[in-house]
């Protein structure tokens, strides 16, 4: 009995063809009562399909990943606006060209800001030549939102460590293309924030959080919340760039208003040197 699970198999090939055919000939994909319903995109972009959707975004990925031995991740958070001290260097250039007090302090603040950038590259290499050469189940991957910024860092560092990175990118309004250092058969995009946020924790052994905006909360908030209730194993969370996170969020006074325990200042630790997160997840599981 032939296999169903192989695109070369007839009928799966029969219907991508068809689906290759529209495309290519630039035809709309309408309504079909009789096409295959896995090889209708009107039908699975229902409203009732939206399960099956779910489904898809959480299975895609996760093969993927376990195809190319991708078991424990790092997981880096931080800024989509950061760029490379090159790069900052020139906008600043352009900004004060033209004039704009408005542009060039932005110009400038972002300037500030981009050894982060590179901290985060070099922390993606450091993790890259970790895993050299050493078993599957040893190894860790950097692994980020596929953007630019912090994420382009973090899988660039990777990239120049002759490593491989992954790359979870989300489609937005003003989503740009998934970074260039991403390995590409890593990169995957999803629909859904939430099926985003369970491929990050999933494989994840640890999360460096650089100083970032509301996405990097978000997702920050999110790790120690489950750290914290106890539905996903403890981790090491690093908080990286200390003088950022103590200035934006004051802890203590969630301790002295009640609403957090003394003890769950313990979930997280802070750094300031890219060794130093390094060493923080060395030391949790003893490298």
């Amino acid at each position: 009995m032939s296999s169903t699970r192989n695109i070369h198999d007839k009928r799966l090939s029969d219907a991508w063809a068809t689906l290759k055919a529209h495309s290519d000939a630039g035809l709309p994909l309408d309504p079909d009562a009789s096409r295959l319903a896995f090889a209708d995109p009107e039908f699975l972009l229902r409203r009732e399909t939206r399960g099956i959707r779910f489904q898809l975004e959480l299975l895609k990925p996760d093969l993927e990943q376990q195809a190319l031995g991708i078991e424990n991740t790092i997981v880096v958070f931080g800024s989509a606006r950061f760029r490379s001290e090159e790069e900052a260097a020139a906008m600043v250039a352009a900004a004060e060209a033209g004039g704009d007090e408005t542009v060039i302090r932005r110009a400038r603040a972002l300037a500030r800001n981009s050894h982060y950038y590179e901290k985060a590259r070099a922390f993606g290499k450091i993790v890259a030549h970790h895993s050299a050469g050493k078993d599957p189940s040893d190894m860790l991957f950097i692994c980020t939102g596929g953007g630019p910024g912090i994420m382009q860092a973090a899988n660039r560092g990777a990239h120049e460590g002759d490593g491989i990175s992954v790359g979870l990118a989300i489609a937005l309004p003003m989503e740009e293309a998934a970074n260039p250092y991403v390995t590409p058969a890593l990169s995957f995009k999803f629909h859904y924030f939430a099926l985003r946020k369970m491929h990050f924790m999933m494989r994840a052994k640890a999360l460096v959080a650089f100083p970032g905006g509301f996405g990097t909360l978000d997702e920050l908030f999110e790790v120690i919340t489950l750290v914290q209730t106890r539905k996903a194993k403890q981790v090491p969370i690093v908080l990286f760039g200390s003088d950022y996170w103590k200035r934006l969020i004051n802890f203590d006074v969630l301790i002295e208003e009640g609403v957090i325990s003394p003890d769950d200042l313990n979930l997280f630790q802070y750094a300031d040197d890219p060794v130093d997160a390094w060493n923080i997840i060395k030391q949790f599981y003893r490298l």
